[in-house]
């Protein structure tokens, strides 16, 4: 079956859409910055952060070849998400975003990885959540590398304690840490220290690294870096409320 899509807004082949050509752009960056690093491109993963932006957005990606898709809300992120997946099964869902505790149970049921585990109560409540829905997601420690008060992420004189809890806790679910680097700042220090973090604690994903410094992260040996604005350019001040009708959503058959 061949689904059929607005050219103004999908692309052809001789003309893509913005998207489309954002993300290769972002992909040959991604690649530029690994081999300088002397890392094959492939150890870096593209987690394309569509908060706010309506799901004929993420449509366009997957289109484009993108899989692994970023989300704040839990909310937005569970309106948005579960009827692209049913048509594109290759799709992957992070929350990033600070996460309250009672969205723990839809992030577990519906996220395929969590990169803001950053404080015993989330701890607890994730753990009642996966008893709940059978099912635990990839966890990701969110680290304040900054120790910045208005900022989620657990502090760095508790991160050691909080990660070894974690890890006896959810065991291999665990799998790296994320950081948020101060605003404004040289962010190559921050992303060191999570890298000796992880390191120390024999973690081997790290989340760090957005649109205006991710060649930095990849240098330092981020695992996944996440782009929002770089590809699906300025983000609206509020979530859509517009769905693509489901007879849309379907992947063309290869």
């Amino acid at each position: 079956m061949t689904t059929t899509f607005s050219a103004a807004t999908a692309g052809t082949p001789s003309c893509p859409s913005p998207i489309a050509t954002a993300l290769a752009d972002i992909r040959e960056r991604i690649a530029a910055a690994a081999h300088r690093a002397h890392r094959a491109p492939d150890t870096v993963t593209l987690v394309a952060v569509s908060k706010f932006h309506p799901q004929s957005s993420v449509l366009e990606a997957l289109q484009a070849g993108q899989a692994v898709f970023g989300e704040n809300r839990v909310q937005e992120a569970a309106e948005k998400f579960p009827p692209l997946r049913d048509a594109w099964p290759a799709l992957r869902l992070h929350i990033i975003g600070g996460l309250q505790t009672n969205k723990a149970l839809e992030a577990v049921r519906i996220a395929d990885m969590i990169e803001s585990l950053d404080r015993p109560s989330l701890a607890d409540a994730l753990a009642r959540a996966a008893d709940r829905a059978g099912r635990l997601p990839d966890l990701l420690v969110q680290v304040n590398t900054g120790d910045e008060s208005q900022k989620s992420g657990i502090p760095r004189a508790q991160a050691d304690s909080f990660i070894t809890s974690c890890r006896q806790r959810f065991g291999d679910a665990v799998r790296g840490l994320m950081c948020i680097p101060p605003a404004d700042v040289d962010p190559v220090p921050h992303f060191r220290y999570l890298a000796d973090l992880a390191r120390a604690h024999d973690l081997k994903l790290l989340s760090m690294g957005m649109s205006a410094d991710f060649e930095a992260a990849i240098t330092a040996g981020a695992t996944h870096v996440r782009v929002g604005s770089a590809i699906f350019g300025h983000r609206p001040a509020s979530p859509p409320n517009s769905a693509i009708p489901p007879a849309r959503l379907a992947a063309p058959e290869s």
